[in-house]
């Protein structure tokens, strides 16, 4: 338990980090390096008291003091005289509970763990609350790119109404291949892989596991309510054909993995998938591995942050951030902004989400199909804004795009489509995003 209480305040700082993988090797060296300048930045040395790691003995990307390393990361995490633990760890557990024990016995926590977060934060929110101490995670979502505080302290006075972004350098890294070269996912995955921007299993990233966690702690912040990766309706981007890409420049777009968050009346819509957004839109300029953020509110109005937005020096550079902040506030004896979910506002589920398709269509070469087309979204209440034929008899295919409908309007008119007769197949369904 730390000897230290609410109340008490502090002439240095015993920090403890639990993990030493990508961020965490990276998060010790800077503490090892920037020693003395974290010292006079917080106003209090700084003292890295242990590193919990899973075997004393594995290669590391840092000359780790072999006395600070041990594997009892729970006794790590207890001990008296940690006054600020930073986890690194990931996944769930055990990442959980050892910060649920940090908190209990005194220490402040920063985390970059989105995945908890976004499954329980309000657990750990719900501790650090009753500890009296600081959780701190801008490191969660999208790396170096300082987006998080914004959220909870920058924009606290304003009503913020929508954040749309690209959170998951991987599937960027693919998409902009497949933009740039006209090449096939498969192909842009396999060298993303090779260079080392995908992971040897994908999974996480390619189908919008990532992102949705990211989106979810993302609505949280902004729209004060609590938001869990199971209320972000995600889609990866494995059904991305070169033939999506290629039609969506011919519309001036370029086709992104967005994660979506916005007001729509008292509730909010939460949503990751593929869509395609107009080349002149900011995002559209994001490429490689890089991460953006765009929010709108209405006082500041239109806000963009960019940057890395993964990779263990710039992950390590938001966690060295939040644990300056944390130890000025430790040895202060102050607080930061805790959790605010006030608002509790309902999460509509996807079919009642205002979206707008992009929608390419086989069809018979003859006269009339276009007329049964538009009867076919107009039976649902779905207004077209474009359409183009393309090609002639068997090749003839129609690319349609809608005004904005709710999401379940739109499937259902192309579930209608597809069992026409005069359609052979409808070969892309691609939600739009940006101007009309």
């Amino acid at each position: 338990m730390s000897s230290a209480k609410p109340g008490d305040k502090l002439d240095r700082l015993g920090v403890a980090v639990l993990g030493c993988g990508v961020v965490g090797s990276q998060v010790v060296r800077l503490l090892l390096e920037q020693e003395t300048d974290l010292a006079a930045r917080v106003g209090a040395p700084v003292e890295l008291r242990g590193v919990a790691v899973r075997r004393l003995d594995a290669p590391r990307d840092v000359d780790v003091p072999a006395e600070l390393l041990t594997t009892d990361a729970a006794g790590l995490a207890a001990r008296d005289d940690i006054d600020l633990v930073v986890e690194v760890i990931g996944g769930i557990e055990p990442a959980r509970s050892l910060i649920l024990t940090a908190l209990e016995s005194g220490a402040s926590v920063v985390t970059a763990n989105k995945a908890l977060l976004a499954e329980d934060g309000p657990t750990l929110y719900e501790a650090a609350e009753k500890a009296g101490r600081d959780l701190y995670y801008e490191a969660a979502v999208a790396g170096a790119i300082p987006i998080l505080r914004p959220l909870r302290e920058s924009l606290a006075g304003d009503k913020v109404t929508r954040v749309i972004g690209i959170v998951n350098g991987t599937t960027n890294y693919i998409l902009d291949k497949m933009d740039a070269l006209g090449s096939g996912f498969e192909e842009a995955l396999a060298e993303a892989q090779e260079l080392g921007y995908a992971e040897a299993d994908p999974t996480a990233d390619i189908e919008g596991f990532d992102a949705a966690a990211k989106a979810a702690i993302l609505a949280s912040l902004a729209f004060h309510s609590r938001v869990t990766a199971s209320d972000v309706h995600r889609e990866g981007i494995t059904d991305v054909t070169a033939g999506d890409v290629a039609s969506a420049k011919a519309m001036g777009c370029v086709v992104k993995l967005l994660a979506i968050a916005e007001l729509n009346g008292d509730a909010v819509s939460v949503r990751v998938h593929p869509a395609m957004i107009p080349r002149s839109h900011p995002l559209a300029s994001v490429r490689g591995a890089y991460n953006a953020v765009f929010v709108e509110s209405d006082a500041a109005g239109q806000l963009m942050f960019y940057g890395p937005g993964a990779g263990g020096s710039p992950t390590a550079s938001a966690v060295l951030g939040d644990l300056v902040t944390v130890a000025r506030h430790r040895i202060q004896d102050t607080r930061g902004a805790g959790e605010s979910a006030y608002a509790d506002r309902a999460v509509l589920p996807m079919g009642e989400t205002l979206t707008r398709y992009h929608v390419a269509i086989d069809v018979d070469d003859r006269a009339g199909v276009l007329a049964s087309v538009a009867t076919a979204f107009a039976q649902h209440d779905v207004s077209i804004q474009t359409v183009r034929q393309e090609g002639r008899g068997e090749d003839a295919q129609l690319v349609v795009v809608s005004h904005e409908a709710t999401d379940a309007q739109l499937s259902a008119t192309v579930e209608e489509l597809r069992g026409m007769d005069i359609v052979r197949d409808v070969t892309s369904v691609m939600r739009v995003e940006g101007a009309e």
